[in-house]
């Protein structure tokens, strides 16, 4: 079927954090009837007037917008999970997203899909293949500076965009790589993407005398107080001092390239709260950090720039800074500025990620990308400072003995791999896997290995219950875990070790 193709040209910023979130398949598994419609949560103050300011909505389209995405969402996640491989993506459409779209593969999903209330798209590859053709040109084009310095994965469109100024060299690059080339579409663009690492968003924060960037948001580790900022914000051991320019932390960790966060811990004299500056003397609270759909409402906080609204574009986007390259960035319609840096992206009060960088200025428009918080607080094993009382990590229990320890939450139908990415073993042998979640869940865990086209899942314990273990005797390779709620909402302890 033909295919609407538009793509918002500017500057991109950052990338977004999953890499493959297709969800394993399920063939002949039927989509249940949807779900009841949660009450509207009541939106954080600042929230509506920015919507209408920078989206050019009325009062009643914005109240209408965010009300759509809170009925919409859960219904988006059961289905992603119904569909399986055939899922190939979904959107809000409409000004005041009243509609959820759905890709699938297969039109036998169209009358299910219909009778959920959500309008459905036939497509030619799911967002799994998509994902596929991505990781193949980011190793590619990588490395490239002035060749598809911009790459993300374009569900509404059904393909995967390279956004160049050298459109033709990029085209002649892409061919000689030998991937799917109708499912990647070139799109002639003047973006230079820079760093935002001057200057900071939310609360301003100063690494050293000129360096300024800006608090993302408050976390934990153990009894340790800090925030989360932009990687590029700080090296690993930087001092900071706060607003007031008075002693406030040291970066404890700081990833940058490949991903854009760090984490800073602050000293007794700082208290973490869970809020984030609206620009207007008021503040937002943060509620948690569940992640938002595609199309979907999202403001920034920084502080050169206050505080902007605009919509998710599109996830798992690549950028190739001068400074090195990112990955896995989600890119947004928010303007921003030089000293936006390390600023908050928040979807109403769920915490989404801080910003890395993008183009463009919020007196024109421009393009922004976060880096998401899920890979952050995995990493580095944080737990987000939220308006209730934060739950921490279930203690290691069973899973004692093995070599690397992540943590997390999950809520139910989420899902996350661990590594961030992947690791690697040079040798065959035995990969031990263990989960370990409250009690009440049911927490799935499975093994999978990259075939050098995708992941195959090679190892699998679904069984009922909170804790799973996995036994796999593998050969050399690339190997991750997924972790998978399939009931119930837990933090959760993985520990692996490998050959």
């Amino acid at each position: 079927m033909s295919r609407r193709h538009v793509i918002t040209t500017g500057c991109v910023l950052t990338i977004t954090a999953l890499t493959l979130t297709a969800a394993p398949a399920v063939a002949t598994s039927p989509i249940v009837s949807a779900p009841a419609v949660p009450s509207a949560r009541q939106s954080p103050p600042g929230m509506i007037e920015a919507l209408q300011r920078d989206l050019g909505l009325s009062r009643q389209e914005a109240e209408e917008r965010l009300a759509n995405e809170a009925r919409l969402a859960p219904i988006e996640a059961q289905v992603r999970g119904q569909l399986g491989e055939r899922f190939g993506g979904a959107w809000y459409a409409g000004i005041t997203a009243r509609t959820l779209v759905v890709a699938t593969t297969s039109a036998d999903d169209i009358p299910r899909l219909t009778a959920l209330g959500v309008r459905p798209e036939v497509v030619s590859r799911s967002l799994k293949e998509l994902q596929a053709i991505k990781k193949e040109l980011d190793s590619t084009l990588n490395v490239r500076p002035h060749a598809g310095r911009v790459r993300y994965v374009d569900v509404r469109n059904n393909k995967v965009a390279v956004l160049s100024s050298e459109s033709e060299a990029t085209e002649h690059d892409i061919e000689a790589i030998g991937v799917d080339t109708d499912g990647i579409r070139v799109v002639p663009s003047k973006e230079q993407p820079r760093l935002f690492h001057d200057l900071v968003g939310g609360t301003p924060y100063y690494v050293g005398v000129t360096s300024r960037c800006s608090v993302g948001f408050s976390v934990t580790r153990g009894t340790q107080n800090g925030f989360i900022s932009a990687g590029h914000c700080g090296k690993t051991g930087a001092n900071t001092t706060g607003f007031n320019r008075v002693a406030q932390g040291v970066f404890q960790a700081s990833n940058f390239p490949e991903s854009d966060f760090g984490w800073v811990a602050v000293n007794n004299d700082w208290t973490p709260k869970p809020l984030v500056d609206n620009g207007t003397g008021g503040t937002v609270t943060v509620a948690g950090s569940k992640e938002a759909i595609e199309g979907a409402s999202v403001c920034r906080s920084g502080s050169t720039t206050d505080w902007h609204c605009g919509t998710i574009q599109q996830r798992n986007a690549s950028i190739t800074y001068p400074q090195g390259s990112v990955f896995e960035l989600v890119r947004t319609n928010v303007c921003a500025e030089p000293g936006d840096s390390g600023g908050s992206f928040i979807s109403i009060d769920q915490a989404q990620g801080v910003t890395s960088g993008g183009s463009g200025d919020c007196t024109s428009g421009g393009i922004t990308y976060f880096q998401p918080i899920g890979e952050i607080l995995t990493t580095y094993g944080l737990s987000l400072v939220t308006d209730s009382t934060t739950i921490a990590p279930p203690s290691a229990g069973t899973c004692t003995g093995y070599t690397q320890t992540v943590t997390g939450t999950l809520n139910r139908g989420q899902f996350v791999y661990q590594p961030a990415r992947h690791y690697r073993s040079t040798a065959a042998g035995v990969h031990a896997g263990c989960l370990d979640a409250n009690d009440g869940v049911d927490f799935d865990l499975y093994l999978q290995k990259w075939n050098g086209r995708s992941w195959d899942t090679v190892a699998t314990a679904d069984d009922l219950g909170s804790d799973k273990k996995i036994s796999y005797t593998g050969t050399p390779g690339y190997y991750r875990y997924r972790v998978l709620s399939s009931s119930g909402s837990s933090p959760y302890s993985l520990g692996y070790k490998s050959p």
